[in-house]
């Protein structure tokens, strides 16, 4: 009698372990984030170059057609590109 009580705890202990872990794996899972609606992002095409270091970068969507240069090195990255 005594080893069904034991087998009838771990199964409930065993089963409320899980529970619990999904539980807490649950709360961690975040929802992805929506897309920004369509039409939002404008296409661009702009080529930026960082004056100290060299390093260029181009922007290929925006959500202005004349964004804010991009930093780089702690200063603005200069355009080499301009918009078309």
């Amino acid at each position: 009698m005594g080893t069904a009580v034991n087998v009838l705890l771990a199964v409930v202990a065993g089963y409320l372990i899980f529970k619990v872990g999904f539980a807490v794996l649950g709360s961690l899972a975040r929802p992805m984030p929506e897309p920004p609606p369509p039409g939002e992002m404008r296409r661009v095409k702009l080529t930026y170059r960082c004056s100290v270091c060299g390093m260029e970068l181009r922007v290929q969507a925006a959500v202005s057609e004349d964004p804010e240069p991009p930093r780089h090195c702690m200063d603005e990255m200069e355009l080499v590109v301009p918009a078309e």
